[in-house]
């Protein structure tokens, strides 16, 4: 998640761009190391043992990294109901984020169509992706990501472990890249580069789409277009298909299918049944799941999320996000195709 999915739900909680950013600048007068932990010494010895890094790096390594209290604040969840889809939409789907996106596309056109012809992911859908992440580029975060991930590890129980699997994936990304750990820089959450991917990600699916033989999702837009085509491709991406149809719903049966998940686990036929109203050429028995896009004092806008759907979700876990992208890339491909 990057920086300004972040301040996205901070506008729609009220706490306006200004405070957004000035905690994200923050940092402690006396800003805390690691060095010297019990927690760290472990996963220090388990590094050496599984990875074969020298004891003494880490250790320099750690003892230069800093806790980022700003991190902490930006990734608590915010408080239910304060969410607000009107706000959360209007970050990424308008005129200045369409227009740069028709740029980007235009002067990307080759890679962006090789990656439809190999992976099956339609040029708009990783345009708007790019757009929606870091505005295709220019906000690829100021948190140095090893601060960011080694904060997150160890004081944010709440999501430690995968945060320390993501540290993990870092230091090894760093030593197989040849990358100086200490001066990358990305979002509060650790993610990197033009499509913000997290360190666990790049290894997996980062891809040399540009063929000058290294991986560079900072610098290479090809690189970042082919990686995120990849993705979603290995996510479950099904080439041609539909991505999502908007929904009109009646009476009260509906709400049984309104759990806040993500997952098409419902098929099209029951979800109908239950005066869930949907483009009727969507077959029968294909999987869906009912999604309500809710705004505080305004009537939730609804839609039916299919298997690609659900591919979007793997990049950001979360409703609004996939139903910006497939926004941002219908109004992209509609600008690009008037001009």
């Amino acid at each position: 998640m990057t920086a300004q999915l972040a301040a996205a739900f901070r506008l729609a909680a009220g706490l306006g761009a200004a405070l957004a950013a000035m905690l994200a600048a923050a940092a402690p007068a006396a800003a805390q190391t690691f060095a010297g932990r019990a927690d760290v010494g472990a996963f220090i010895a388990e590094m050496v043992e599984r990875h074969a890094f020298a004891r003494s790096d880490l250790e320099r390594l750690f003892a230069a990294a800093r806790y980022q209290d700003s991190v902490v604040t930006l990734i608590t969840p915010l408080p239910a109901g304060t969410r607000s889809w009107r706000v959360y939409r209007a970050n990424f789907v308008n005129p200045r984020r369409v227009q740069a996106g028709v740029q980007f596309w235009r002067a990307n056109a080759a890679a962006l169509d090789r990656a439809a012809q190999a992976f099956g992911v339609p040029p708009e859908i990783v345009v708007a992706i790019i757009g929606v992440e870091t505005e295709f580029g220019r906000n690829q975060g100021t948190f140095r990501v090893l601060d960011a991930l080694a904060t997150l590890a160890f004081d944010y129980p709440r999501r430690g472990d995968y945060f320390r699997g993501e540290l993990e994936q870092y230091l090894l990304l760093a030593r197989e890249s040849r990358l100086d750990a200490t001066a990358v820089r990305g979002s509060f959450a650790g993610a990197i580069g033009i499509p913000q991917f997290m360190p666990g990600s790049i290894r997996r699916f980062g891809v040399d789409f540009d063929g000058d033989g290294r991986r560079d999702l900072r610098g290479s837009a090809a690189d970042a277009i082919g990686s995120v085509a990849n993705f979603l491709s290995e996510h479950g991406w099904v080439s041609g298909a539909p991505i999502a149809a908007a929904a009109r719903v009646e009476g009260e049966g509906y709400r049984e299918f309104v759990d806040g998940g993500v997952v098409p686990m419902h098929r099209a036929d029951v979800l109908r049944a239950a005066a869930v109203a949907f483009d009727e050429s969507i077959p029968a028995e294909a999987p869906g799941v009912l999604v309500e896009l809710e705004s505080p004092d305004e009537p939730p806008v609804y839609l039916v999320g299919l298997q690609n759907f659900y591919a979007l979700t793997r990049y950001n876990r979360s409703s609004f996000y996939a139903a910006a992208v497939v926004e941002l890339a219908e109004a992209v491909r509609a600008a690009n195709g008037a001009r």
